[in-house]
């Protein structure tokens, strides 16, 4: 019989979040053994309960939601965005400039689609959330990474997304808050990329799943509140602040130069209508979600939840010899960096699977966040302050044997203690410390 094959745009797709080593986890849990997760930010799992006002929202109106919506989505669901566009200072958006999607994932793919011919170009962050990556594949486009700087704090740097601007650029992508590295972006870094969008005709993308995750005081300056003429689309979603990621309810909002993009508005129109409606009931908890109290606070704030395991496990993994993380200001994951000198890594990916296999810890490697190099990973601190301790410590004790039997294990620097300096900062080039001061 003649094979079926897979279709040849996925030949540059991959989505390692899910990927090989979570088969093999899944595999490894039909056979009896625990693991604890460090890969997806998957919060009901690890006790993070969607707000109750949030779920009976969605149960009262469970009787009306069995018929297909609006394709764009529920009144008083989209109602409820443009409040909030309005709260953060982004211009002239009306009803009917709100999608409701499945979650922002869908939203995301919707508008690739609408944008991308084949040869096109899409600047993305390396690291990036992989799905942004695929999408733009998918699409018939071309994925082009700028890299965002770990000496400075992670920020994109802007010198390398000049170089990358083609005549065949269609748009740039910004994560920020940004996921894998929980770095925030400053205003003024904002504005530049603003600039460069405006100069060059370019369709900002901009994802702030994580706008409202936020550590040690620090504010999100909404992309799309720094222009009325540069054509701008924000994703959000219930999914990481109101901790209902099941639910799968998303928005994206059009902002700036709607005239110019006319064409493309209907476009999205089209792919919307195509898919009938995004899931009614998860639309209820938008209004309420949005307009209700923000319950998110009390698990960033100091002594809350989320900003206790960000702190533990920063520390923890500091600790280690070879390994240094810079410390995120947002979101739900860092993204450490293994020293090569003492982590002789060849393929990441083999590497995080004997971790996973030896420990049963499951972290994802950095090369599945479209980062060239493999010397990254990220941790999801998301889990129990007792498993997310014990986690570590296996990671720590499998990354001993490592060093071992590479000959690598050199005694640790302790200048560190001595001089006042973190663990990360003596393990840092000067630059680095002084931008984490």
């Amino acid at each position: 019989m003649k094979p079926v094959l897979k279709s040849a745009k996925l030949a540059n797709v991959c989505y390692d979040i899910r990927g090989p080593i979570m088969d093999a986890a899944k595999k490894m849990e039909e056979d009896g053994q625990k693991i604890i997760k460090l890969n997806i930010g998957n919060l009901a799992v690890f006790g993070f309960d969607a707000p109750e006002e949030i779920q009976q929202d969605m149960i009262r109106n469970l009787p009306t939601s069995a018929g297909y919506s609006d394709s764009k989505g529920i009144f008083a669901a989209r109602k409820a965005v443009m409040h909030e566009t309005q709260k953060q200072g982004i211009a002239g958006v009306t009803l009917d400039d709100i999608y409701l999607g499945n979650g922002a994932s869908e939203l995301i793919s919707l508008a690739t689609n609408a944008l991308l011919d084949n040869g096109d170009e899409l600047l993305l962050p390396a690291p990036d959330y992989p799905l942004w990556t695929a999408a733009t594949s998918l699409s018939g486009g071309t994925p082009v990474h700028y890299m965002c700087d770990e000496e400075r704090g992670w920020m994109p740097n802007m010198a390398d997304i000049r170089k990358k601007i083609t005549p065949h650029t269609k748009g740039i992508v910004v994560i920020n808050p940004n996921n894998p590295t929980g770095a925030l972006y400053s205003r003024e870094l904002l504005e530049e990329i603003v600039a460069l969008a405006r100069e060059h005709g370019l369709v900002i993308f901009a994802d702030e799943v994580y706008d409202k995750v936020l550590y040690d005081d620090a504010t999100h300056t909404p992309l799309a509140s720094l222009s009325q003429d540069v054509l701008t689309l924000t994703f959000n979603s219930l999914s990481k602040a109101y901790r209902s990621c099941g639910y799968r309810a998303g928005w994206m909002v059009v902002s700036g130069d709607k005239k110019a993009a006319k064409d493309y508005i209907e476009g999205l129109n089209m792919l919307s209508n195509m898919r009938l409606c995004a899931n009614v009931p998860g639309q209820w908890a938008v209004q309420t979600a949005l307009g209700g109290y923000q319950s998110i606070n009390d698990l960033i704030c100091e002594g809350g939840r989320l900003r206790k395991q960000r702190d533990m496990a920063w520390e923890l993994i500091n600790a280690i010899p070879g390994v240094s993380c810079v410390k995120p200001q947002g979101a739900l994951y860092m993204f450490p960096r293994l020293d090569p000198e003492v982590y002789p890594i060849e393929d990441d990916q083999e590497f995080f699977l004997e971790v996973l296999q030896e420990t049963k810890v499951m972290l994802v490697q950095g090369t599945g966040f479209n980062w060239p190099r493999p010397d990254h990973f990220r941790i999801v601190f998301l889990p129990h302050e007792a498993d997310l301790r014990e986690a570590i410590a296996r990671l720590a004790k499998f990354l001993q044997k490592y060093r071992q039997r590479h000959g690598t294990d050199k005694p640790r620097n302790v200048s560190a203690a001595n001089t006042g300096e973190t663990a990360t900062d003596a393990k840092k080039p000067k630059a680095s410390r002084e931008h984490a001061a």
